[in-house]
Order: C-alpha cells, then structure tokens, then sequence
C-alpha cells in the first residue's frame, strides 16, 4: 500500500528490478487472486490504506469482486475511522451524489466528510471544498480554499482561481500568489530521475498506487 513515484519505477527498473515492488522487491501479482490476497493481509493487520483499496474494489465491482456498494462504503467508513484521508474523501463524494452512488443524498454530511479530509492534508477535497463554495457564491471562501490546494500543486484549483479572476471574482493578485505557490510545489517534486521518467512516457500523477507493501 507504498506510493511510488515514476522516478523510483524508473530507477528500480535500471537496478533491474522490472517487475517488482522498490520497496520490498515481491513480484508483482500475475492474477486477480494473488491482487486480492495480498491485499487481504494488509487489510488483516488493519492497514486503513489496503481497508481503503478493499473497500474500492467491492464498490466498483473489479478484479473478480462482485459489486457491492454497501460493503465498499463499509469498508471506507472503517479505514476513515483508522485515519484514511482516501477513504473520507469517497465517503464525501459518495454522500454528494446520493442515490447513484448507494447512499441517501445528504450533502452536508459529505462536505463534512471532505472537510476532515482537507484538514488533514487531502489535496483533493480541499479543491471540492473551494467548488462547493464557489457555486454557492462565497467567492472569498472558494478563493481561500483553491489558494491552499493550489500550493498543494492541484493544478485544477490554480485554473479555479484563474477562471474567478476573469469572471471577477477573485483579484490578479490572488492569481499571482496561487501561481507561484503551485510553481513551489511543482519544482520541490522535481528529480532527474522523474524527468527522465516523463521523457520516457512513465506518465500519470506523480505517484503510482501500489497494491503492496512490505508484508514482515
């Protein structure tokens, strides 16, 4: 249940490593089972991240699991509960979609769920925050929390912020300030090792989920 940036991808590969976890060096999984038992034992020794990914799969009904929205939202609310800034933010999306996404349409509840998650660092429902103030017209409360993400490097909020300046709502000023936070953010996850990564085609977000970890 590691991160791991395209960098460490590339360089384990040059060390030879091509299909295997950096951290730990286990093969990466060949099938379905082996995905879903390694998993299993994370989520035996109450890992909230291998809670969270279980609790995914059951929602979408992947990888040989059958859909089960109740169990997946089940089993987000116990990786939440364990610290999971991922599983509250689904929890928020979840209750901000109601019915369709299994749950009674309670938004308030969600944006709760997506508060806890800003407050402990989750970049991703911060920028929801900044929406939900946004379309409600609290245009200085949706600046603040694009400002945050934004200098998180949330590419999405420093657009936000740009979109409120030509519509009005927010000064050029405020633009500038997101700006050179998101550049900050940007240039403190650069390595050569992550260029050369990108150059190569080793695309996606900076990190690369991992469905294990070292399991000693």
């Amino acid at each position: 249940m590691k991160l791991v940036c395209n960098g460490c991808r590339l360089a384990a590969k040059k060390q030879g490593s091509f299909d295997a976890c950096p951290f730990c060096r286990t093969t990466t999984p060949s099938t379905n089972e082996e995905i879903i038992t390694l998993i299993q034992r994370r989520v035996a020794a109450r890992d909230p991240e291998a809670i969270r990914q279980l609790g995914d799969l059951y929602f979408k009904g992947v990888i040989g699991l059958d859909k089960d929205m109740s169990r997946g939202i089940e089993l987000w609310s116990e990786a939440a509960e364990l610290g999971s800034n991922n599983a509250l933010f689904n929890l928020g999306d979840v209750y901000n979609h109601g019915e369709s996404a299994g749950v009674a349409l309670d938004k308030t509840k969600g944006i709760r769920y997506w508060e806890k998650a800003a407050m402990q660092g989750h970049v991703n429902s911060r920028h929801n925050l900044g929406k939900v103030e946004l379309i409600a017209g609290n245009f200085d409360r949706a600046v603040r929390h694009f400002l945050i993400s934004a200098k998180m490097g949330f590419k999405q909020s420093l657009d936000g912020i740009r979109m409120m300046v030509a519509e009005g709502y927010a000064r050029k000023a405020q633009y500038a300030e997101a700006l050179a936070g998101y550049q900050d953010a940007e240039e403190g996850m650069k390595s050569p090792q992550r260029d050369e990564a990108v150059r190569l085609g080793l695309t996606g977000r900076v990190h690369t989920e991992r469905m294990f970890k070292n399991l000693d």
